[in-house]
């Protein structure tokens, strides 16, 4: 057996660049200062854009909801919506059938982001220099390797 050679291949594995976590991380990086600057003039966070993007497509669900929808636990949610709700963005109120469950309401202010939110995905395609179909293309084999992850 050669030790020389499997330290050799085992070295060049373990090289930065060879690793796909960190591809994936550093165009993470990338895209979120992007979002970053598109979000300033909304005065969003990333992470408050994902809340609101979905309580703009169903408005009044519960945190539990929100929580599935953007593989979040409800102990990095709920600091998250306190702070939107501070903003004036939103209201967080008990379930008159369930107390246990808080339902998130966007308020006028935050239902009015959505105007200038309408932007951000055109934004976000431009950046890439994909094509729309390339883009779309990305977006699914990355939703595919988080569904096999998610079952590792």
């Amino acid at each position: 057996m050669n030790t020389s050679a499997n330290n050799s291949q085992d070295d060049v594995l373990l090289l930065l660049d060879q690793q796909f976590c960190f591809s994936l991380y550093s165009a993470n990086l990338a895209l979120n200062k992007v979002y970053r600057k598109l979000l300033a003039k909304l005065d969003l966070t990333y992470p408050q854009y994902l809340v609101m993007l979905v309580l703009w497509e169903r408005d009044a669900v519960t945190v539990s909801d929100i929580g599935e929808r953007l593989f979040l636990d409800s102990a990095t949610l709920t600091p998250l919506l306190k702070r939107m709700e501070s903003a004036g963005l939103l209201g967080r109120f008990r379930s008159a059938d369930d107390e246990r469950k808080v339902i998130i309401r966007l308020t006028d202010k935050g239902r009015s982001l959505r105007v200038l939110a309408a932007t951000i995905p055109a934004d976000i395609l431009c950046a890439s220099s994909c094509s729309a179909e390339e883009f779309g293309a990305l977006k699914r084999e990355l939703e595919t390797l988080r569904g096999h992850l998610a079952q590792w």
